[in-house]
């Protein structure tokens, strides 16, 4: 039996003149070819019921936490800042409450760009609203190349999960203007940009959490790094596929 990824999905929200695409639930092309490239079968996840989790978890065998909106600031006791971008509250009760079911029920776990900050919020860390926020930053963190183009470098931690796919000093694209700021107790740092912003999370005790806050899914076509990490999370969820 393949690997079973679930994608918690996004929503479109942008008014169409075709009925079944308003609120339709959609998961990026790219991440779903990625999960297909690497071995995964993709299950696509609408935002439901919180109640409804439970009945999800024997369908997939790990859970891929994607881009998108910005996390609500009321999930980390903070109120919203004036440069806060869109959100969308119903993802984030969902998509935290299926986080802290798959932790406890040993699902393997991948985080990208906003899933990163969602995996650290759902666990108990804080987020910087806006970079201007953290007064170390410098570094232009949502690049004005294309997507599929690194933008900058980062410093990965020795002995890391992410260090044996990416090495010491990989080069990344970049689209984000929210950042990890308190790192949940559950989580350790393994990698930074050169102004210290993080790039990389993972669990320290077991292979169950990787995230980082680049989009791999954007590049695993051209570059073996970004296909290493999808290739080393359905590796990790096969590890969880029960034998038939």
């Amino acid at each position: 039996m393949r690997p079973r990824i679930a994608l918690p999905a996004d929503t479109l929200d942008e008014a169409t003149n075709i009925i079944n695409e308003r609120n339709a639930a959609f998961a990026p092309r790219p991440a779903v070819e990625a999960i297909v490239k690497a071995g995964g079968l993709p299950i696509i996840l609408p935002s439901v019921d919180p109640a409804d989790v439970a009945e999800y978890l024997p369908l997939f065998d790990g859970v891929l936490f994607l881009g998108g909106a910005d996390v609500d600031p009321t999930f980390f006791n903070e109120e919203p800042h004036i440069r806060l971008g869109k959100t969308y509250r119903k993802r984030d009760l969902f998509e935290v409450e299926l986080l802290k079911q798959a932790v406890a029920n040993n699902k393997a776990i991948l985080g990208i760009c906003r899933g990163l900050q969602l995996i650290n919020v759902g666990l108990g860390g804080t987020l910087y609203q806006d970079l201007s926020e953290d007064k170390a930053a410098y570094i232009k963190h949502s690049q004005a190349a294309m997507g599929n183009q690194p933008s900058h470098h980062i410093t990965v931690a020795p002995n890391s999960m992410l260090s044996t796919l990416v090495g010491p000093r990989p080069y990344v694209n970049s689209r984000h203007h929210q950042a990890v700021k308190d790192i949940a107790p559950s989580l350790q740092v393994t990698a930074t940009a050169d102004d210290q912003v993080v790039e990389a999370l993972e669990s320290p005790d077991s292979d169950q959490i990787l995230a980082v806050q680049w989009h791999p899914e954007n590049m695993y076509k051209h570059h073996e790094e970004s296909r290493q990490i999808f290739a080393n999370f359905v590796q990790r969820a096969a590890k969880r596929t029960p034998t038939l």
